[in-house]
């Protein structure tokens, strides 16, 4: 049986992409951030190991686990546990920055390395990034993620070129928006970092941002797919024998790859600037 580990398997693209690869006959070690996320994967019947990217040990014994029940192989990495945090530039401390890229980055590439030598060990391998139509496109009040996604395209680009000589293939998924809970998710970064009253850009902050970050769920934005966009893309990754370098996912994520293409970047910076 293949073997997976996906990261941020608690709900969204993770776990989605986790009960659809098990059909599939994969056998699906899902990571999740959360000690109770864990046990309710467990209970669903998943091989459930709690890693979160910001703790170097999680990472290392979660993966041990892994191996352990593997017999010591891994067949693919997805990582794909991350999380936002809207806020102006001016308005974000430093260790907001660093909190953030411990998460969508840095943990990344701790387990990463982690998994290359097995790979290596056993000739073959998948690695599987998913990163966001963000990581070549920004918009405003999202600085802190669209830099980790910026970094992790940079990342992913380089480490695939490095693998050419290797039996490992490297792959990344740019999903645009994707019904998740990402929005809610980002509240308490939000709240924790960001001190929006003493900012010379409340009034922005009450009319603009505040609004869509507390808003219930209402009706899906436009261009907006499910989690099993994303799922559909990766395994093509995963099992296509020639699996392509880069996946985009939403036609708005294919739109802003061609504009930012052929377009000045004074046009695409006003339209960026009206939303």
């Amino acid at each position: 049986m293949r073997s997976i580990l996906i990261t941020g398997c608690s709900s969204g693209i993770g776990y989605d992409a986790a009960v659809t690869l098990r059909k599939r006959d994969w056998r699906v070690f899902a990571g999740c951030r959360k000690p109770e996320d864990v046990e309710r994967l467990t209970r669903e019947g998943f091989d459930a190991v709690h890693i979160d990217y910001r703790d170097t040990a999680s990472i290392e014994t979660g993966l041990s686990q892994v191996l352990d029940a593997t017999g010591g192989t891994l067949d693919a990495l997805f990582n794909n546990g991350a999380h936002g945090m809207l806020g102006a530039v001016e308005d974000l401390p430093t260790d907001a920055l660093r909190d953030i890229f411990e998460s969508n980055f840095f943990g990344w590439h701790e387990l990463t390395r982690r998994v290359i030598p097995v790979m290596r060990a056993q000739g073959h391998g998948r690695i599987v990034q998913c990163a966001s139509v963000l990581g070549f496109t920004v918009l405003r009040w999202r600085a802190a993620y669209n830099s980790t996604k910026h970094a992790l395209e940079g990342y992913s680009d380089t480490l695939r070129i490095e693998m050419r000589d290797t039996p490992i293939h490297v792959s990344t998924i740019d999903p645009g928006p994707i019904t998740t809970a990402f929005r809610k998710n980002s509240v308490a970064p939000f709240e924790k970092w960001v001190d929006w009253e003493n900012s010379p850009r409340r009034n922005l902050y009450e009319s603009k941002l505040i609004p869509r970050l507390y808003a219930p769920p209402g009706k899906p934005d436009p261009f907006e797919l499910p989690p099993s966009a994303v799922t559909k893309k990766l395994i093509h990754a995963l099992e296509s024998r020639n699996p392509h370098p880069r996946y985009a996912v939403t036609t708005l994520t294919h739109i802003a790859r061609f504009l930012v293409r052929v377009l000045p970047v004074r046009i695409t910076d006003a339209i960026i600037a009206r939303n």
